[in-house]
């Protein structure tokens, strides 16, 4: 309600009721029809009084409602912005472990390549050490050979 509404009924009131503290005395004063006039003129401005308190009544629970209606809006405005505000977090997220789920599989790709390069290196390696084996038998045998031969052409020569 307005401060200028507020004032107009006051002054509506106010008049009303100094009309009804000098009703007695005019009542007592008057006699038959102005009387009658007196009392409908006095019901007319109270019914006036009362229509426009109606009025004002109807107008605030018509103002309390528009504003319930206005909270009830910015309250579902902050929720769809909320609820927007958790989608966009939600869809960065998933991008995110998008990423880290290429991440994982190229390093586990790297894993699997690098057991393979492992395992190939170990084969490597094991006939590397059979040919070192196998050659450093060789070797032997060969040098056993050259000191039987020394060894039979040094008889032959000096003690035959």
């Amino acid at each position: 309600m307005s401060s200028e509404e507020f004032e107009k009924l006051h002054e509506m009131y106010r008049s009303l009721y100094e009309e009804l503290k000098l009703m007695p005395e005019k009542a007592l004063r008057s006699h038959g029809e102005d009387r009658k006039r007196l009392v409908r003129s006095f019901d007319e401005r109270q019914g006036e009084a009362e229509e426009v308190t109606h009025q004002q009544s109807q107008r605030a629970l018509l103002l309390q409602g528009s504003e319930s209606l206005n909270n009830a809006s910015q309250s579902i405005e902050r929720s769809q912005r909320l609820a927007a505000e958790t989608e966009q977090i939600g869809t960065d997220i998933i991008e995110e472990l998008g990423e880290q789920r290429e991440q994982l599989d190229r390093s586990r790709n790297r894993l699997v390549n690098t057991g393979e390069n492992l395992s190939r290196s170990r084969k490597i390696l094991r006939a590397m050490s059979r040919r070192l084996v196998t050659n450093k038998l060789l070797l032997g045998v060969i040098i056993l050979m050259e000191l039987a031969i020394l060894g039979a052409v040094v008889y032959l020569k000096f003690f035959r």
